[in-house]
């Protein structure tokens, strides 16, 4: 798990409900009644702010487009009906929150400006002020309300109903009821449910719903299939191999909902610092109102409060608590869509300060698919030694043990005893009462083992046997570079990043890998402790580093990292728990992507803060020297919120 340093931003959030989170998006939210996470609103659910915007233009259009007035007491009666209507949510959640002596909130200052407005006689622009206030309001909750729709709309990739055969009959069931070890049925067309291998001899899938990419996989029989694939072929048959709720789909699932919880250090200082703002700029619009009395000659309390008014209508910091969280969590979805999975909106921080990349080799900038591609034997037949490894290679989950299993299908073998796993080095077991060493060099000096010493020159990546600690022959194995690992490489260069890779396997191999792809600095015969030491290092010489892995070793220094990114993450439950970050698909160029979409999204961030605090100084600074009107200082706010909110809101619809 990770360290608790890193997760200390995170806000504390309720895993059985994350989706409710965003409903608490930031402190701008009430549920007194003004829940930004409601039920998308309507014009028909908002008949009477439209009502009482119509009675504003009928009654401004006879003012001064026909020069017919009202008496005053008809003027307050019917500017009093519009303001009602428009009003009486905001008026109805500042009265709860006075209760509870919670004073300085965007809704009580509304409330205050606009009774002051009609107390002085400005009925319209009261008026004015409380309808496009609330307008700007239900603005805020359609965009949130989109963005929220538009990730759950990302995520809603598991079927409500699956095949399943039970005693040679095929029901249409719940997935949640399905059991371990049940076949269930996927037509062409239809979402895979469960995770589970697949036991028709082949199929055709389209998995961009789980790594964002379009391109179909082939599969075939006894391969891994996953919750959230399409079947795009024939009729498919799946052998179930983990329950609904289990499934790699679900835990991404509210990984990425939880996400919406986690604020980034921008939002927590946005929200402290409108709770500071907001009484100081109240007790500044009573300074407005009262300190001219000493100092002004002829003071006109009238005037002087109208400028107080407008200084507390410009003041309102909705653009900044509702903009700032809703741009975060456009990030967030943009990186879902390109198949990068954020678990909060402190990593798109993080990704935007990193200088130095780590990477694993072998899955991560190689395909961790390989192919064994010579058996060489000493006093042994290469059958035999070939049967002897793969017998103790299948207790490994480790790529080049899978890669000698494979080789190895058809040739009889027996079942190792007393087996186990010696990390960085290899295997050790007891088959047919011999004790069997399986790997690489490191692990024959471990046990004294004397071996060809040219065995050392060899570039492919190598598994020395040994039987009852004496030599017995090797294997050589290939894996093959991704295709985008060097124009990965090449544009983290470009943005100024160092580029680091440190590996397991023999320095050979390690140095032609970086070599061909053009990474910075390379390290092999690494184990998991002397990655770590690397890492501390790197980060003790001031650099802000991201590591990228894909297996459970590689889990210390992932955490250790200020960006812990998983690779292939939808192949290892300990890599998506450990990591900061998870790409779902095997493309490191992700990487990439994932540190523009942090960039990208703090710039849009800090636009919205500048634009709206440029704008309000200078329209406070209008207000209290009597050039801006009521009018002027609500335009400005919705203006400012309405700006601030479409640019958080196109972070979702950019390319990386």
């Amino acid at each position: 798990m990770k360290s608790n340093t890193k997760h200390a931003e995170c806000c504390s959030h309720d895993t059985d409900k994350p989706l409710e989170h965003f409903e608490n998006l930031t402190d701008h939210t009430d549920h007194d009644g003004h829940d930004h996470g409601s039920p998308k609103p309507s014009w028909k659910s908002h008949w009477d702010l439209l009502l009482a915007l119509l009675i504003l233009v009928i009654m401004l259009s006879l003012e001064y487009g026909f020069d017919i007035l009202f008496t005053g007491t008809a003027n307050l009666i019917v500017y009093g009906i519009a303001y009602l209507l428009a009003g009486w949510r905001v008026l109805n959640i500042a009265f709860r929150k006075l209760k509870r002596l919670d004073i300085f909130n965007e809704f009580f200052l509304m409330s205050i400006a606009t009774i002051g407005a009609f107390l002085i006689g400005e009925y319209s622009e009261g008026v004015a002020v409380m309808v496009f206030y609330s307008i700007g309001e239900w603005f805020q909750d359609s965009a949130v309300n989109r963005a929220k729709n538009s990730i759950k709309a990302l995520l809603d990739v598991r079927p409500d109903e699956v095949s399943v055969l039970r005693d040679g009959n095929e029901l249409r069931v719940d997935p949640a009821t399905v059991k371990i070890d049940e076949i269930i049925v996927i037509k062409p067309g239809e979402k895979v449910a469960l995770d589970g291998q697949l036991v028709s001899e082949n199929a055709s899938f389209n998995t961009s719903a789980l790594t964002g990419e379009s391109k179909p996989a082939t599969k075939y029989s006894g391969e891994n299939i996953l919750a959230g694939m399409i079947n795009l072929s024939s009729v498919a048959e799946v052998k179930v191999t983990t329950l609904y709720s289990d499934s790699k789909l679900s835990k991404i699932l509210s990984m990425v909902q939880d996400a919406t919880a986690r604020k980034s250090q921008t939002q927590l200082f946005i929200s402290k610092f409108a709770k500071v703002y907001t009484p100081i700029v109240f007790f500044l619009a009573l300074a407005v109102c009262l300190l001219p009395y000493f100092f002004v000659d002829n003071y006109d309390f009238n005037t002087w409060f109208y400028r107080s008014l407008v200084f507390l209508v410009i003041s309102c910091p909705c653009a900044l608590v509702v903009s700032i969280p809703l741009g975060y969590f456009g990030g967030i979805g943009l990186a879902s869509r390109h198949g990068i999975l954020f678990k909060g909106g402190n990593f798109l921080d993080v990704m935007t300060k990193i200088n130095v990349v780590v990477m694993d080799k072998t899955g991560t900038l190689t395909k961790g698919v390989f192919k064994v591609q010579e058996v060489v034997a000493d006093d042994i037949g290469k059958s035999e030694l070939l049967r002897l490894a793969s017998t103790l290679e299948k207790n490994s989950t480790h790529p080049v043990a899978r890669a000698i299993v494979e080789f190895a299908k058809g040739e009889e073998d027996t079942k190792a005893e007393k087996v186990e796993e010696i990390a960085g080095h290899g295997m050790k077991g007891i088959i047919e009462g011999m004790t069997v060493l399986a790997g690489n060099v490191k692990l024959m000096q471990k046990f004294s083992v004397d071996y060809p010493k040219e065995i050392e020159k060899i570039v492919d990546t190598t598994v020395l046997i040994a039987l009852d600690n004496i030599y017995a022959g090797y294997i050589t194995i290939a894996d093959e570079i991704k295709d985008d690992a060097a124009k990965t490489i090449s544009e983290l260069h470009k943005l100024n990043i160092k580029t680091v890779m440190l590996s397991g396997d023999k320095q050979s191999v390690v140095n032609n890998v970086a070599k061909m792809i053009g990474i910075g600095s390379a390290y092999g015969d690494l184990l998991p402790a002397e990655k770590v030491a690397k890492v501390e290092e790197l980060k003790n010489s001031g650099f802000h580093l991201a590591f990228v892995g894909d297996g459970v070793n590689d889990a210390p220094v992932v955490a250790l990292a200020d960006a812990g990114i998983a690779m292939g993450g939808l192949g290892s439950d300990a890599t998506i728990e450990t990591a900061d970050i998870v790409i779902q698909n095997d493309h490191p160029y992700k990487v990439v992507s994932a540190i523009l979409i942090g960039k990208i999204t703090r710039n849009v961030v800090w636009q919205n803060i500048i634009l709206a605090m440029v704008v309000k100084v200078v329209v406070l600074s209008l207000g209290a020297g009597g050039v801006a009107t009521l009018w002027e200082a609500v335009i400005a706010d919705v203006g400012v919120a309405f700006l601030a909110i479409l640019n958080a809101v196109r972070i979702q619809k950019m390319t990386v």
